[in-house]
């Protein structure tokens, strides 16, 4: 019999990952001393902690270890087993590379100009939200604050703040003929009434988001970054874009934080 300490040792395993796969079923000791508790391996049980051992590191989990140990080696369970496996890790090397490629971008800029994006951007999912909106077009760039504005102020008057109504204000923003098609509202969940419409925002499985912070007269050049990192990381725009006005009550906008969104695509 072998004793925790050299089965351990001779496997290249630790003493916890012992006792997690005893309480697990996986690896059962051949005897436990009544005693004193310690645990003792037959060396046949090597050829066990070796299957086990290979399996973890293929990146199997502890239930399909266990399938595949208590149905035995079937080449096609363990083929499909694979099959999954291998489009995980496939999965988790693009992701990785990804990093990669953003990491030594983001060196090379501080290496090679000295400098730093001014916001942090990030990858998400968008959720979809229904709202309470009002909508408009405009036709240039500095007459979507004389339209955002009102039309919170609009819906808020009809809807009230019952149960939180305005907790969650948005603004969707999106490229038309005449210029560009503002919605404005807030997050909704109750019956449609006169002074808005409901507007469904669909959910995204993924954008480029980003905070800004302070007043809205220099969002432009947080956009403008949101957009660069989005060529940069090869994906393109996928839809309208969204703002979610995280923070927006002082008059001087000091404090305000808002989450800039924008769906994306691959490229």
């Amino acid at each position: 019999m072998l004793s925790i300490g050299a089965f351990a040792q001779i496997g290249q395993v630790t003493h916890r990952m012992l006792r997690h796969w005893d309480t697990a079923g996986l690896l059962v000791p051949a005897h436990v001393d009544e005693f004193s508790g310690y645990r003792s391996y037959d060396p046949s049980q090597l050829e066990r902690l070796h299957r086990i051992v290979a399996l973890r590191q293929l990146g199997f989990g502890l239930d399909d270890i266990s399938l595949i140990l208590e149905q035995g080696v079937d080449a096609e369970r363990i083929g499909a087993l694979l099959r999954i496996r291998r489009a995980e890790v496939e999965r988790e090397h693009r992701l990785a590379a990804a990093r990669l490629v953003d990491v030594e971008r983001r060196l090379h800029l501080i290496e090679s100009e000295n400098q730093m994006s001014s916001i942090e951007i990030i990858e998400k999912p968008l959720p979809a939200v229904r709202l309470a909106a009002r909508r408009a077009t405009v036709a240039a760039q500095p007459e979507i604050a004389g339209v955002v504005g009102p039309a919170f102020d609009a819906v808020a008057d009809v809807i009230g703040d019952e149960k939180g109504s305005l907790t969650t204000p948005i603004a969707q923003y999106s490229a038309a003929e005449e210029g560009t098609e503002v919605i404005a509202g807030y997050a909704y969940n109750g019956p449609a009434r006169d002074g808005f419409e409901v507007v469904d925002l669909p959910a995204a499985d993924l954008a480029i988001c980003g905070i800004h912070l302070g007043s809205m007269d220099r969002i432009a050049v947080s956009w403008q970054q949101i957009h660069t990192e989005i060529v940069a990381r090869g994906f393109a725009p996928s839809g309208p874009c969204r703002e979610l006005y995280v923070r927006a009550v002082s008059d001087d906008q000091a404090d305000w934080v808002t989450e800039l969104q924008q769906p994306v695509v691959r490229a």
